[in-house]
């Protein structure tokens, strides 16, 4: 979720040299220094690794920007689930903070918890479950999310999944049929039926202008936070103004996705009309749009080149695409963007910038080389 010019926290080793030669000893030019100092001829190098520039933004402030920009999506799912979405919320919080100030004090380590990352999980962790899961489970996702996606991986900034997606992919796997038990806005109690992804996946779905309406605005079945395409749209307009986030990884992933399922529509049925309204509908039902807004812009999991995020993007949106279309799961976004998770080191390796190489630099070769060319013929 990082821009390439923004950086958490540097550490610079400031050098002092005396204008001494570059082969003078070590101790020689220690000594030297202070005196050069005193004169006002040092000068003060600070050595550290890139990037170089930054914006002036704190891991608390960035993570206080994405729980304002969640508010919006927990305040809906208290409306639409009842009270106990706020329990939920609740316990996944404090499951994910609690984590992780024992594993840090068990550790050793400097405890972090003031930075909002853990409270930011936990508010993640608790929008990709559903408002009917059991307690227990949820605290047993929060440590998995906490303590092995995260922490024993070295701290925020280190780990390589996404700790959320980590704990509901454990979830998902350990106690499939609570995660599967969905809760109808109108209903009262938890009902365990076919959803909407699953009746696509048989063709027995279809869904008129209506629908697809009652579906944007959020009213239906489904995770805590994916429910609302709507109110997505805010909070990614909202993270993409105050510049907590960049365009390209989740632009690409819905691009790829909605054109994926626009061919294979209209390959199915050569109608161009029933295919927009396939695109549609996947795009409002399921966890696309909150995956894409919220997950695929994480700041340590995802690459932190242009390119990079674009093809991260490109590949998450494919990936959900064949997973909902041909894999045994009718939703693909968590196995999506965990897979993309592991090769994003990568796409950064593949896609840095390569100082020295390109137009410009083959254009100085080039010019250089036919000077000297120049330069021996006239000689």
């Amino acid at each position: 979720m990082s821009e390439e010019t923004k950086a958490t926290e540097q550490t610079a080793a400031p050098v002092t040299t005396a204008g001494s030669p570059a082969t003078a000893a070590a101790p020689a030019a220690q000594k030297t220094a202070p005196a050069a100092a005193a004169k006002g001829s040092a000068k003060t190098v600070y050595l550290s690794s890139s990037p170089h520039y930054t914006r002036g933004d704190t891991t608390q402030q960035i993570m206080a920007m994405v729980l304002i920009a969640l508010l919006p999506e927990c305040i809906w799912g208290v409306i639409t689930f009842g009270p106990r979405t706020l329990l939920v919320l609740l316990v996944s919080v404090a499951g994910c903070v609690l984590s992780e100030w024992l594993f840090q004090k068990a550790t050793g380590q400097k405890n972090t918890i003031g930075n909002l990352s853990a409270a930011v999980t936990g508010v993640l962790l608790a929008m990709v479950v559903t408002p009917a899961i059991p307690l227990w489970m949820l605290v047993i996702g929060a440590v998995v999310a906490i303590v092995i996606a995260k922490g024993m991986f070295g701290g925020i900034g280190s780990n390589v999944f996404n700790p959320a997606l980590t704990g509901r992919g454990f979830m998902m796997i350990s106690f499939g049929a609570a995660m599967s038990s969905w809760k109808d806005p109108a209903a009262l109690d938890a009902v365990s039926s076919a959803t909407v992804l699953s009746q696509m996946k048989e063709g027995a779905f279809a869904a008129d202008g209506s629908t697809l309406l009652q579906y944007f605005l959020g009213n239906r079945a489904g995770c805590i936070g994916e429910v609302s395409v709507l109110l997505l749209i805010l909070s990614f307009a909202f993270l993409l103004v105050t510049g907590i986030i960049d365009w390209r990884a989740p632009l690409a992933m819905l691009a790829t996705f909605a054109a994926a399922t626009f061919i294979a529509a209209l390959a199915g049925t050569g109608d161009a009309a029933a295919a927009c309204s396939d695109v549609l509908l996947g795009l409002c039902t399921g966890g696309v749009v909150f995956g894409a807004v919220f997950m695929v812009t994480d700041y340590a999991t995802t690459p932190v080149t242009k390119n990079g995020r674009l093809v991260f993007g490109l590949g998450c949106g494919l990936i959900t695409f064949l997973i909902r279309r041909f894999g045994g799961y009718p939703e693909g976004v968590m196995f999506s963007i965990l897979i993309m998770n592991s090769v994003a080191p990568f796409l950064n390796r593949l896609t840095a910038r390569k100082y020295g190489y390109g137009k410009q630099a083959a254009a100085i070769a080039v010019a250089a080389t036919t000077a000297a060319s120049t330069a021996g013929g006239a000689k």
